[in-house]
């Protein structure tokens, strides 16, 4: 799931997005509202983070001009005012949930999370199942064969979006775009760092190299079985 946080007090985006990318969130952060409202229009990200108070363009603008161009994009509108007039106006321009500052991480956490289920359960099911593979994408656990398999925030974001196409190729760039962000900089091999660990836990034939391309989720066990293994 990639996030964009618009917030113009820096110390709380640069917070917000630490903890984001704890859970396993891709999150881009920007501070200003013309800023916010090109990189929503430019990237299909799954959730905004909008603050009201924004240098630029209100986030007032950003969510009516967004909804104006067709973008459904899910939007949690973040304000340090409080008053039934602000929310009214907040959700009239399209915003689909306000929080006031200050407010509980956790309680962000949850909002997020259930506006994320709310847009899954108007479309796809949550569960993917690739062969005896199942994933879970709202509680965010992973079956094999019916047991179990324990995986960070981060392998999850993977094998996600592995599994999200099952049977096409995922490249690297676009791994790096959707788990991490457009931003990332580090060592791009990092991808296949987490690709050889989730071959150990899920089992190597799962997921094949295409030399030059990528990497894509196969079908092992359950229906459609397949065999064949790739190298990191």
């Amino acid at each position: 799931m990639r996030l964009l946080i618009v917030e113009d007090e820096k110390r709380l985006a640069v917070s917000l997005a630490k903890g984001l990318t704890a859970e396993g969130f891709a999150v881009d952060v920007v501070h200003d509202g013309f800023e916010g409202l090109h990189l929503a229009s430019e990237h299909p990200y799954d959730l905004l983070l909008l603050d009201i108070m924004l240098p630029g363009m209100n986030g007032y603008r950003v969510c009516s001009t967004l909804r104006a161009a067709g973008n459904d994009v899910p939007i949690l509108m973040l304000t340090a005012k409080d008053g039934e007039y602000d929310e009214a106006e907040g959700l009239d321009t399209g915003a689909d949930d306000y929080l006031t500052k200050p407010f509980s991480y956790v309680v962000l956490l949850a909002r997020i999370r259930a506006l994320l289920r709310r847009r899954g359960s108007a479309g796809s099911s949550p569960l993917l199942t690739v062969g005896a593979l199942t994933l879970d994408t709202a509680a965010r656990r992973v079956h094999r064969d019916g047991d179990e398999v324990t995986l960070t925030a981060k392998e999850f974001a993977v094998l996600e979006q592995l599994a999200l196409r099952p049977g096409a190729v995922v490249s690297k760039a676009e791994m790096l775009e959707h788990v991490w962000d457009f931003a990332y900089e580090g060592d791009p091999n990092i991808v296949e760092v987490y690709i050889s660990t989730l071959r150990r836990k899920l089992g190597a034939a799962r997921i094949q190299t295409v030399r030059g391309a990528g990497y894509r989720l196969v079908a092992v066990g359950g229906t459609g079985a397949v065999d064949g293994a790739g190298e990191a």
